[in-house]
């Protein structure tokens, strides 16, 4: 079966896959990248097609207009895989991205009526756990100390001026999303497994904020835990990858 071309402004492939992979779909974190993704995409060459999802105003999609709202992030998305959703298909979302997979996973059942194989959140409260967070209102020094304290972020950026300068504004943007997302309560549960992954250090949640997520469907959940804190899959790629290949369909 020859192999689902996909919108390369929205959708990136670092790796070659074995013919008849499933696709593993990732969605970054706030401020992150499609190459976030890349040490992944190597440890799963063998077992997924690995896709990334490239948010508009950063790296080579630097030109494009920020997205403010998740559902913006989740209907460009939705659209740029759509000619994948048709097949079986796992998505893996970190800290944001998990907030953007959920949504377009609510975007295929709603317009589909398909779930993914998998639907894999990492580093993020489950939806109906919403914290009140102002992020994205404070100043760029703040927004710097918040990137040194998460320990994602590579100190050397944090002390170039002409970096910032590109970095800050679309994490601004993407902080707004984040923060201002809302989840419908109303809308059916998904009927997908989910796996719920985090960092055990991870300040962003708790163990019980990751474990809500079995509250948001009615198939199997799983929560694996790794040491670290909100970056936790830096050090545990083979790891992460082994869950994953875990839950994979067998082709």
């Amino acid at each position: 079966m020859s192999e689902i071309v996909l919108d390369d402004v929205w959708i990136r492939q670092f790796v070659p896959a074995p013919t008849g992979a499933t696709p593993l779909v990732c969605f970054p974190h706030a401020g992150g990248s499609a190459s976030y993704f890349r040490p992944l995409s190597q440890s799963l060459k063998n077992r997924a097609r690995v896709l990334a999802v490239q948010y508009p105003g950063r790296q080579d999609r630097i030109s494009h207009p920020f997205l403010t709202t998740i559902s913006e992030f989740a209907d460009a998305a939705y659209t740029a895989l759509e000619p994948l959703l048709k097949e079986p298909v796992a998505f893996f979302g970190h800290s944001m991205g998990a907030a953007i997979a959920f949504e377009v996973t609510n975007r295929m059942r709603e317009r589909l009526g398909t779930a993914p194989s998998t639907l894999f959140v990492s580093g993020r409260r489950a939806p109906s756990r919403d914290r009140e967070s102002r992020i994205h209102l404070l100043d760029d020094q703040g927004l710097v100390e918040v990137l040194r304290s998460q320990s994602g972020t590579d100190a050397r950026i944090l002390e170039d001026r002409d970096v910032l300068r590109m970095i800050l504004p679309p994490l601004r943007a993407d902080y707004t999303a984040i923060e201002t997302y809302r989840y419908d309560p109303a809308r059916p549960k998904l009927d997908c497994p989910v796996v719920a992954l985090a960092g055990v250090d991870d300040e962003t949640l708790t163990a019980e904020e990751a474990g809500a997520w079995a509250e948001h469907t009615t198939g199997p959940f799983t929560l694996e835990t790794f040491t670290g804190g909100h970056f936790y899959l830096a050090e545990h790629i083979d790891e992460v990858a082994g869950v994953v290949d875990r839950e994979l369909p067998r082709r």
